[in-house]
């Protein structure tokens, strides 16, 4: 587990902008039972802003998610999993992003996760 106030809750992030929460719980229920999905969607045109939470009702089986579906590709697209800190003084705290700039076009995240997590 990530820390000792770590949630069930994870970040789905660079989605297809068809890709459903239905299509979403199929995948990730196979992992470990599902409490809920969401794919976020602009307000007005209500179409996907390409990332999604997925709750877990267990940490163990978010973990599991997290290690085992992170660049899993869902509608030819690799899809990238954190996860999900609701905290708003975590996220802005700055502490644990790094942010990187001028990368040649063949470097994705798969490419920059492998680098860093070493």
């Amino acid at each position: 587990m990530q820390n000792a106030y770590a949630t069930a809750s994870l970040y789905v992030g660079d989605l297809h902008n068809e890709v459903t929460e239905a299509l979403l719980f199929e995948l990730f229920n196979a992992v470990g039972p599902v409490a809920s999905i969401r794919v976020c969607r602009d307000s007005v045109t209500r179409r996907s802003l390409g990332y999604a939470y997925v709750n877990f009702h267990s940490v163990v089986d978010a973990e599991r998610a997290l290690e085992t579906m992170n660049y899993t590709l869902i509608k030819n697209k690799p899809c990238r999993i954190m996860w999900c800190h609701r905290d708003p003084s975590l996220r802005k705290s700055g502490t644990g992003n790094v942010f990187i700039k001028n990368l040649d076009k063949s470097i994705d995240n798969k490419a920059l996760y492998d680098t860093f997590s070493a």
